[in-house]
């Protein structure tokens, strides 16, 4: 297959300067990150923008300087999620400055430039193979996000990315730094069936590394006791994680406020610091630290979160 570098003539585009050009400008502003770790699926509704959110928010309250940029450009959801939605975005000689959100998150999402709630993102295309134009306009854009948002100085910049396998391999594209990616999943076994599709797609790609699979909904917590209870049999996560070789990261409770939080775009940690769900967050934002700090990247044993009581 040939690549830009292939190209006899380009017709004056000079197509292998503008990447070239756009890959310098990711690399420099990547500089100042430390850690740029992806949020993958793979499968729709298993609670992944959720996760990214709340991860966020742990690991900015435990004293890490934390960005979110939501690469779900048909489905953007941060902006909402984190209370940023309709704030006008500043401008000035160092780029676009993120929305701040609560707990110091710096936020991006394509939902900041859509002059309202109803309108959707409408990629200009021929009418003929839009489809083609489509994909390489929506990455194009996170790239753009990449590279012209001023993130400053970061600990870590969470990547929300949109359901789909070749979501990963399309990101890796333009952002070879990549530190990781963290993979959701919830219980039941179609999320698994089509989660480890995923997992075998990143895992055959040179350079990915996948620091973890998270078990979202793993418990329900009970609003009378505060007790959380299996929602679905137990263990099969970690049986997919041990599969494919990587470390399972433990489970996440489901708690009904956390989409009251969501909704209202508030802090679901400063609200219910003490609920099952808000500790499993608390824990799995130090073991995504042990993992990124640590010279080997595996997670010794295997953490269980948010399951005391159960």
């Amino acid at each position: 297959m040939k690549t830009y570098h292939d190209i006899p003539t380009d017709g004056g585009s000079n197509v292998v300067g503008q990447v070239t050009d756009h890959a310098a400008r990711v690399a420099a502003r990547m500089a100042s990150v430390r850690h740029v770790v992806a949020v993958m699926s793979g499968k729709g509704g298993v609670g992944k923008s959720s996760v990214t959110v709340n991860l966020g928010a742990a690991l900015a309250r435990a004293g890490r300087t934390v960005g979110l940029l939501d690469a779900d450009l048909n489905g953007p959801s941060l902006a909402q999620m984190t209370g940023v939605r309709g704030r006008p975005l500043r401008f000035d000689a160092e780029g676009v400055q993120p929305a701040r959100a609560y707990d110091g998150l710096r936020v991006m999402s394509i939902d900041l430039f859509l002059p309202d709630d109803r309108r959707p993102v409408r990629w200009e295309a021929p009418d003929r193979n839009a489809y083609t134009w489509r994909g390489m306009m929506e990455m194009h854009a996170v790239r753009e996000f990449l590279a012209d948002t001023a993130w400053g100085a970061l600990d870590v910049l969470l990547i929300d990315l949109p359901p789909g396998a070749a979501r990963l391999p399309d990101l890796l594209d333009v952002l070879p730094c990549l530190t990781g990616a963290l993979v959701v999943t919830i219980p039941s076994g179609v999320s698994q069936f089509v989660v480890g599709k995923s997992l075998h797609m990143a895992a055959g790609r040179a350079g990915t590394r996948l620091l973890g699979v998270v078990e979202n909904m793993s418990a329900y917590v009970c609003p009378d006791c505060g007790r959380a209870r299996p929602l679905f049999p137990t263990g099969a996560v970690e049986r997919l994680a041990e599969a494919h070789g990587i470390p399972y990261l433990g489970g996440l409770p489901f708690d009904p406020r956390l989409a009251a939080c969501a909704d209202a775009g508030t802090s679901f940690l400063a609200a219910h610091p003490d609920s099952p769900a808000a500790e499993a967050f608390r824990r799995l934002a130090e073991t995504l630290t042990r993992v990124l700090t640590a010279e080997n990247p595996e997670v010794e044993g295997q953490i269980i979160l948010g399951t005391e009581g159960a």
